[in-house]
């Protein structure tokens, strides 16, 4: 079995996954799990070779980008004659290292497991909603949308948070709950000061940079903020008048759709203009191009707010 994906919290959870159900099926299975880095040559036979009482074992090896040449020779030879009853996980990060590995796998046709990174917010309110049905809790859009700009920028964490929540409350989870829980942190986002921004609501969104940055925000992935944030709205704004199959076709979550429809009332096509030049500009001022990259911000913080309503 190969796990392959740069998502680590997915590929611990696809392993552990294996050897529950390798469990399951003998209590008494033999379990052992090395780094690829730290391989002994000739200690892939040893492990896999028939125990005093054959028992069934699973193998789980680590890291296998980070693999010996020794590691990768022996279990591209190890892949022509398998040993019985014994499962092999390989666990594969990124990059390119041990191609003919990878390739004998696919040839083989090995089952491969994806656990590819979620970087879009579409994919991690999917997976703050997966993780709390697992749990038997719902929470609504607002909270969903919240909790992911408040700590979405790494999976486990996120995962922490539905645990916590689940753990601590009761009945459906309002904004209300992720605020009480996580106001700070959401405070010092670049997507609370987007959204404030535009919604024309300027001297929000100067208080809000100002304590993100106070806080050690850095001034790009504000910038960034602003920018995903008007692309949303361009997006959405050039097809809004070709119907619902238009909109679903643009790979956005519902409740972005939603929102930006309503955002999008008070904007016309020559202050969204204005407003996607002025984070332009900024975001060639805050990687290098200014001296002050915490003025560039809040001057563009400034410009997309005076745009919303012209």
């Amino acid at each position: 079995m190969l796990v392959r994906g740069a998502e680590g919290l997915l590929a611990d959870r696809a392993i552990d996954r294996l050897i529950g159900l390798a469990k399951a099926a003998d209590p008494g299975v033999e379990v052992t799990r090395f780094d690829a880095d730290q391989y002994t040559p000739g200690a892939l036979g040893v492990l896999t070779s028939p125990s005093l009482f054959a028992e069934d074992k699973v193998l789980v090896v680590d890291g296998l980008e980070r693999g010996t040449e020794e590691l990768l020779a022996e279990a591209t030879t190890y892949l022509g004659s398998p040993a019985p009853g014994v499962v092999m996980v390989l666990r594969y990060a990124t990059g390119q290292r041990g191609k003919k590995l990878l390739d004998a796998l696919k040839a083989a046709k090995v089952p491969v497991v994806a656990c590819d990174a979620i970087t879009s917010d579409s994919d991690k309110t999917a997976f703050v909603g997966a993780e709390l049905r697992r749990a038997g809790r719902r929470a609504d859009g607002q909270a969903v949308r919240a909790l992911v700009d408040a700590v979405g920028s790494d999976l486990r964490e996120l995962a922490a948070a539905c645990s916590q929540l689940v753990a601590d409350t009761t009945g459906l989870i309002g904004a209300d709950v992720i605020e009480r829980y996580y106001g700070g942190r959401i405070e010092a986002t670049g997507f609370r000061v987007a959204d404030a921004a535009v919604a024309g609501q300027a001297g929000e969104a100067v208080a809000l940079l100002r304590h993100a940055l106070a806080t050690g925000v850095d001034p790009v992935p504000m910038v960034a903020a602003l920018a995903m944030k008007l692309r949303t709205l361009a997006k959405v704004g050039a097809v809004r008048s070709k119907g619902q199959g238009a909109l679903r076709d643009l790979g956005l979550a519902p409740w972005q759709v939603d929102r930006a429809m309503k955002e999008l009332r008070r904007w016309t096509p020559e202050g969204l203009a204005t407003a996607i030049s002025a984070v332009a500009q900024a975001d060639a001022e805050v990687k290098g191009e200014s001296r002050d990259p915490r003025f560039a911000v809040e001057r563009a913080v400034l410009r997309v707010a005076q745009a919303s309503g012209s």
